[in-house]
């Protein structure tokens, strides 16, 4: 369980072996068997045993600014699991399995693209047939992925990312034939974009690479060890390779602001010779994408809001770093809410009455 206490004035303490979190006047036990990581937002009282309780039971506790994103952690002495993540990752990037993992994460993505085509498809039927043949090459490139040889990550690098570049090409040549006439365009730009779409399409991929790198740190992963993409001062590797899981939930939001007719010329300024999304296009994109993430979806069993899948598959990725790869167990998600909190209280049953002491703190 991830024990997430963001409401301001909460206090997380230790009674009898307990976390014992006051909030509003309610009290909730909680035992440390049952939590991963805590997460504590801005005006949470915490005390030291709560702290030591913690470290005991190697549950991480991550400190998050009023944003959500963490700015700094509690580690046990030992630093535990996070320094076995990082090892593995680093011993992944001269093994067959890294090359695996990064396959996966390259069919992950095509694959995604793929749906999106096909969704798009079904709402185009005078566009249908070329989407539709961009979907299926893109289903074919999966499956060479998929078959690649065992081999390290250094040699399959340039072909994982060739074979990733193909399938982009023929995704955005199918995005654009879907968009409006108007707001068609040629091809990805960055800096500038190009068109309006990649002016929006870039906003939104720069709030996924923030969500990452967030999930990254609860996780315990290093975002600066990457197998897909290579090492450099500062550069978060492995942000960039596990955003590529993501981006599709960036440009399903951006095609259907299209689609909806939502987007207008005056969203944008000119600037160097391109676009940049001014005050109102940055409204128009973060509220239409904040929708997007707080949607909840069936994600494997369980149903999480889209922005949790995120924490989600870097949960289950540390996991299946420190058990194996082949370990791909579910993750067990929970949030803290004081008023389903009876859904997890465990607290050990006084010895003279038989109930659970909540009782001062």
């Amino acid at each position: 369980m991830q024990l997430v206490i963001n409401t301001f004035g909460s206090s997380l303490r230790r009674k009898d072996g307990m976390f014992l979190v006051a909030s509003g006047g309610r009290k909730v036990a909680v035992s440390p068997t049952k939590v991963q990581t805590i997460w504590l937002a801005t005006g949470v009282h915490l005390s030291t045993d709560a702290v030591r309780l913690a470290l005991e039971h190697h549950v991480d506790i991550a400190l998050l600014d009023k944003y959500g994103d963490p700015y700094g952690r509690f580690w046990h002495v030992g630093l535990g699991s996070t320094t076995r993540i990082r090892r593995r990752l680093l011993e992944l990037a001269t093994s067959p399995d890294g090359a695996r993992l990064a396959a996966e994460w390259v069919v992950a993505k095509v694959g995604n693209q793929a749906t999106l085509l096909r969704d798009l498809a079904r709402t185009r039927p005078d566009r249908a047939a070329a989407i539709e043949e961009a979907a299926a090459k893109i289903d074919r490139i999966a499956a060479v992925v998929a078959a690649a040889p065992p081999t390290s990550i250094d040699e399959a690098r340039a072909s994982f990312m060739g074979h990733e570049g193909v399938a982009g090409r023929e995704y955005f040549a199918a995005l654009s034939l879907a968009l409006p006439e108007r707001f068609r365009f040629q091809g990805r730009s960055r800096s500038p974009a190009k068109d309006e779409f990649n002016c929006l399409v870039n906003y939104a991929y720069g709030v996924l690479y923030s969500l990452v790198q967030r999930a990254c740190l609860l996780a315990g992963l290093d975002p600066a060890v990457g197998l897909l993409h290579t090492d450099d001062y500062n550069k978060p590797s492995l942000v960039f390779d596990l955003v590529e899981l993501f981006r599709i939930h960036a440009e399903r939001v951006v095609v259907n602001l299209f689609a909806s007719r939502k987007v207008r010329p005056e969203s944008f300024d000119r600037d160097r010779g391109g676009f940049r999304l001014n005050a109102d296009g940055r409204a128009l994109l973060i509220g239409a994408l904040n929708d997007h993430l707080d949607q909840s979806k069936l994600h494997g069993r369980r149903r999480l809001k889209v922005r949790d899948t995120i924490v989600y598959e870097c949960q289950r990725l540390a996991g299946r770093l420190i058990r194996g790869l082949d370990d791909d167990a579910e993750v067990d998600l929970e949030v803290f809410d004081l008023e389903a909190a009876a859904e997890f209280v465990d607290a050990p049953p006084r010895e003279e009455d038989g109930r659970a002491d909540l009782d001062g703190l």
